[in-house]
């Protein structure tokens, strides 16, 4: 049985990224796979990268020696056959604790050497979903946030393996836009596009997680 990660980056547990990482590991639980779930910002303390050197050296070479809230998402990784994360666009980049996460899975990777360059290969298939408040042509050839998505899957790649994206945007971001004075946004049109447009996201979530069992890309 195939063994799957989801992991959920948002602070919000039952929003709309978190909504698409379950719609993924729906799809994969239903193609048969076994998931574990993840929500960073539920679990203990932790940190990102703290340069102790521990992955580069003796019994601990190639794997991250500091142990705290991420131990289990970064030993989970290792062991899985497939990976989905999920983050929301924020101030133009991922969240904050989805770095932490990713400099310690990829720093213990690497061998600082010139050959190999890595202790352990990434090539674990992974589904990078990026929720966001721009819309879906902003993550496009040309559009604003196109470099951000570009680097977040070299950047996936090279920690955990082969990297498809899933980009959500023109998200609804609370469900009464009346308690703000946000004036730049149309509520009722927000709302109209999260009735007909999430639900079609939530859809190819589910099917892009079923084929990280059925019909993986390594």
């Amino acid at each position: 049985m195939a063994s799957i990660v989801a992991i959920n980056a948002s602070p919000r547990t039952t929003w709309n990224t978190a909504t698409l990482v379950h719609e993924a590991a729906r799809g994969a639980e239903e193609a048969g796979a076994q998931v574990r779930h993840f929500d960073l910002y539920q679990l203990e303390p932790y940190q990102g990268c703290r340069s102790c050197f521990a992955c580069k050296r003796g019994e601990t070479t190639g794997r991250c020696a500091y142990p705290d809230g991420l131990t289990p998402v970064i030993d989970a990784i290792r062991e899985a056959d497939g990976v989905i994360i999920g983050s929301p666009n924020y101030l133009g980049d991922i969240s904050a604790g989805l770095h932490c996460l990713m400099e310690r899975v990829m720093f213990q990777n690497i061998t600082y050497q010139t050959d190999p360059r890595w202790y352990r290969e990434p090539n674990t298939p992974t589904l990078f979903i990026m929720t966001s408040n721009a819309p879906d042509g902003s993550y496009q050839q040309g559009g604003f946030y196109a470099d951000l998505l570009q680097s977040k899957l070299l950047s996936i790649s090279h920690a955990i393996g082969p990297t498809r994206p899933l980009v959500c945007g023109n998200t609804l971001q609370v469900e009464d836009y009346g308690r703000y004075d946000w004036t730049m946004f149309d509520a009722k049109q927000r709302q109209r596009w999260h009735d007909t447009h999430f639900p079609l996201a939530r859809e190819m979530a589910a099917e892009m997680g079923a084929e990280l069992v059925t019909d993986p890309w390594t």
